[in-house]
């Protein structure tokens, strides 16, 4: 599947990139389907390491849907092209952000959500650079948009990251506390992050 993502360059020019995603690989639930999480793999994985490891969890629940990212040349390794949800030069918060990266991401996230039964409760969760990219879907639910602006159209309701960080910390910490209704829909988002062996809730305060 491909994303276009139109974003404004130098003058009046507009830039366009465009991102060609992976297979998609689903696991379905065993019992009654009461939750869908998207579920996100670290640099250079796949969508189907993941779903092989969920498909063993006891939780009959859950439909688990793991995308693969675009395959691109990544700053952090010199360039070197392998599966990343975006480009990244340093794995911090305050590294540069590939915001057309991110949004693709995010959009892509929330495409194959969009089509899930009404009654079903909608998550996103991810490993590393995939729990980077979870935490950011989470930020453009609390804001209601991406980064480019366009209109966020999925109600999260939970969000997972083992041992990721969330991009653009320090930007979107000021873009949410200066919207009264984005701080009280990251209030309402529960996040559990999980560094280690150590494992965390939170809502999405900053």
């Amino acid at each position: 599947m491909s994303y276009s993502n139109h974003s404004m360059g130098s003058g009046s020019r507009t830039a366009r990139r465009t991102f060609e995603f992976g297979r998609t690989h689903v696991v379905r639930p065993k019992g009654k389907h009461q939750a869908t999480i998207v579920w996100l793999h670290g640099l250079g994985d796949n969508g189907s390491s993941w779903s092989q490891l969920l498909e063993n969890l006891p939780l009959p629940n859950i439909k688990w849907i793991c995308p693969t990212a675009p395959t691109r040349p990544v700053a952090v390794l010199g360039g070197f092209p392998c599966t990343a949800w975006f480009d990244v030069g340093e794995l911090s918060d305050d590294g540069p952000d590939d915001l057309d990266g991110l949004d693709a991401s995010a959009a892509h996230i929330a495409n194959l959500l969009s089509t899930e039964p009404a009654d079903v409760k909608l998550g996103v969760g991810g490993f590393s650079m995939g729990a980077a990219t979870a935490l950011y879907s989470a930020t453009c639910y609390a804001q209601g948009k991406y980064g480019n602006n366009s209109p966020y159209p999925v109600n999260l309701k939970t969000v997972v990251g083992l041992s990721g960080w969330l991009p653009g910390s320090r930007s979107l910490r000021n873009k949410i506390e200066g919207s009264h209704e984005a701080a009280r829909r990251a209030a309402s988002l529960p996040i559990m992050l999980c560094h280690g062996m150590s494992m965390f809730s939170y809502s999405l305060h900053f």
